[in-house]
């Protein structure tokens, strides 16, 4: 069988009620922090998965009415009218690359806190919202729930005009109200639409019904549902309420897009699912009890669990919202038997993250999701070289191996250099941790790419200093020569007050834990003032090969940038399971060879705790040596310092930085300052 044959399934047609989808493949909804703030750079986004190949590409969850504001957050919006014109942005470029539009209607409820529409919160029952803010929603009473239909309704003939091919009804990751009233906890009604099952899913039902009425001789009407919320007998179960309500509801949606709730279940990281199709237990059930396509999710990147998928009869459809952020020409590369060029998505939620805190998308593996129409990138074209120059790139981690990538793909000619063993840099080192092995994908994406480029020359073990540079002959360098964490406990809580530390003290860096310098067998305190994800995955560890963990940190929770990754819940409870001791609100102030000294962040109060060694995870020193050494020396064309050797941060900036150094070579600094990247500005036209 060739690889065309072994995957031609899922390039077969798919009827989704009054549309076709030219294959199999179907970007879910999905977040980007673009929305109705953004709507060209959303179009252009959305546009480029179509021409990667995906037959339905769908936006974000789209308000349907002021009292389901989720300001300051830009998710989709069709208030009125008016919004019309921007989402028609996105479905004539989707449709211009020959794709389907999908639409997610959305009244989020409780979840909503109209913090810019001011609107009364409007929920099944009386009680308090999900953001701490002083107010609390009010139950609906039946005019509510008349006028609910009818914004819901007038919304899905707002979005058949704007061109969408496919209208969703959403009832998932507990944001919504229509899931609202589904769950118990939520609903305390005692009338129709409360207390029995049918009564509970009587307001999905006519809002399903009623868009079908609608829209439904021109567009397909799916609809959302996450069947499980994974909490055991605590909540909605797939076994049990889940099943019964896609009994209920079978065939009324031409489309059931199912899932599990909360969105940190729907979109966990590989740090606690690793398993690709994780999903698979909790769904499976619903093309038993259906006539209609199914599509789910699940992380799918392997074209081989895809196939099964549909042999099986678990899904008509494979869905997909991060792998279609990793590598929105995923599609393509399997219809065209380019499978080993795959960016395959690692679970890291980066994607997630920019989204929670309100900007435009990103993505680790893809440096250039969200930047379609602002830099007008594209993920699978790059300009060719200007000239027969050849660069010396230093450094083999994520920003060396994008940077040497990008530049071998223009054509220029690429001297590889790097002084580990092995390549990969951080990625490498990061992904020997518990739960991060996923992320050596970054470094083995862009070394098959190097690997297959007779434009590279790769060297390991290649100490070089600025006398081998200069030997080499090479005029254009760019280095990539990384950070080292600090030994001093210099970080962000500590800058007024630096830690003292003794010289007796027993003190280690995640680079020494990395490298296999393990502390004595004994109590080991790990301070963490980086606070973002490293520090609790060395406690991890350290308590997972026997050490006695104490875990302090000046924050108020462990690591709380994963709550942005929708991971920090879960980072906590695996601490506490593998009896992590939690200091919290902690501040260090001293460390000696047996004790460390802390004061409460709040108080100042100190108190004193009995330790052999330490780990400390505070901030990074930039590797600059070598920048400077050269610098100084002068003589080359290009120096540039990239990755975190020019600003430490994560893994995605790293990624970032490498390409955008591979894409601005050789251009102007002035041309580079000039197209820095398109805004879009807020229109001052009379209303």
């Amino acid at each position: 069988m060739t690889e065309k044959d072994k995957y031609s399934v899922l390039f077969e047609p798919v009827q989704i009620g009054p549309v076709v989808a030219k294959n199999r493949f179907y970007q879910v909804p999905h977040c980007n922090g673009m929305g109705h703030v953004r709507p060209r750079a959303e179009a252009a986004m959305r546009a480029m998965k179509a021409e990667g190949g995906w037959a339905v590409v769908s936006n974000q969850e789209t308000e349907i009415h002021p009292t389901s504001d989720l300001a300051p957050f830009a998710e989709g919006r069709l208030w009125d009218a008016r919004d019309i014109p921007a989402l028609r942005l996105m479905t004539d470029a989707v449709h211009d690359k020959g794709a389907l539009a999908a639409i997610e209607l959305v009244h989020n409820g409780g979840h909503a806190s109209n913090l810019l529409s001011r609107a009364p919160i409007l929920a099944p029952s009386d009680m308090a919202i999900e953001n701490v803010i002083p107010m609390q929603a009010r139950a609906m009473d039946k005019s509510d729930i008349r006028a609910l239909r009818r914004w819901h309704r007038d919304a899905a003939v707002r979005a058949r005009d704007a061109g969408f091919d496919v209208i969703y009804v959403y009832a998932g990751h507990n944001m919504t109200i229509a899931q609202h009233f589904m769950l118990p906890h939520m609903n305390q009604r005692s009338d129709e639409y409360g207390g029995s099952l049918e009564n509970r899913v009587r307001l999905t039902r006519e809002l399903l019904e009623e868009t079908r009425e609608a829209v439904g001789d021109t567009c397909a009407v799916a609809f959302r549902f996450a069947v499980d919320e994974m909490l055991g007998a605590d909540g909605m179960q797939a076994a049990e309420e889940g099943r019964a309500i896609v009994e209920l509801l079978s065939d009324l949606p031409d489309l059931w897009d199912v899932n599990v709730a909360g969105w940190p279940n729907d979109s966990a990281t590989t740090r606690f699912q690793p398993q690709d199709g994780y999903q698979n237990d909790y769904i499976s059930f619903v093309k038993q009890v259906t006539q209609k396509p199914v599509v789910g999710v699940g992380r799918f990147t392997s074209p081989d669990l895809m196939v099964s998928m549909i042999r099986k009869g678990v899904l008509d459809l494979i869905g997909a919202a991060r792998p279609s952020i990793a590598d929105p020409f995923l599609p393509e590369k399997i219809k065209t038997g380019r499978i080993d060029e795959i960016r395959e998505c690692i679970g890291c939620n980066i994607c997630v993250s920019a989204d929670s805190q309100g900007v435009p998308i990103r993505c680790t593996q893809n440096p250039t999701m969200g930047e379609e129409w602002r830099r007008g990138w594209h993920p699978e074209i790059i300009a060719p070289k200007l000239s027969d120059q050849e660069v010396l790139v230093v450094g083999a981690g994520p920003a060396g191996l994008e940077c040497a990538m990008q530049l071998s793909k223009r054509g220029y000619g690429v001297t590889l250099a790097d002084a580990a063993d092995e390549p990969g840099g951080r990625v490498l080192r990061e992904s020997s941790l518990p739960g991060l092995s996923a992320w050596m994908r970054v470094a083995d994406h862009r070394l098959y790419h190097l690997r297959q480029d007779n434009n590279v020359q790769m060297f390991m073990q290649s100490q070089l200093g600025a006398d081998d540079v200069a030997e080499l002959g090479l005029k254009h360098v760019f280095l990539a020569t990384g950070a080292r964490w600090r030994r001093d406990g210099l970080g962000r809580s500590t800058y007024r007050a630096p830690p003292q530390i003794d010289k007796a003290a027993q003190v280690f860096t995640p680079d020494d834990i990395m490298d296999g310098k393990m502390p004595p067998k004994g109590p080991v305190m790990i301070y963490d003032d980086d606070q973002i994800y490293l520090a609790a995955v060395l406690a991890e560890k350290l308590a997972c090969d026997g050490y006695d963990v104490t875990f302090v940190t000046p924050a108020n929770m462990v690591s709380p940038f994963t709550q942005y990754t929708l991971e920090q819940a879960r980072v906590q409870l695996r601490l506490i399971e593998l009896g992590v001791t939690l200091l919290i609100n902690s501040t260090l102030v001293a460390l000696s060879a047996d004790a460390v000294r802390f004061a409460c962040t709040y108080s100042g109060q100190e108190k004193e705790l009995a330790n052999l060694s330490s780990v400390l995870v505070t901030e990074r020193r930039r590797e600059t040596t070598l920048y400077d050494a050269l610098r100084q020396r002068g003589g080359l064309d290009t120096l540039n310092l990239i990755g975190d050797a020019a600003s430490p941060s994560l893994i995605a900036d790293a990624v970032y930085s490498g390409h955008m150094a591979a894409r601005n070579f050789e251009r102007s600094p002035d041309v580079i300052e000039a197209d820095w990247f398109r805004r879009e500005l807020v229109a001052t036209d009379k209303e």
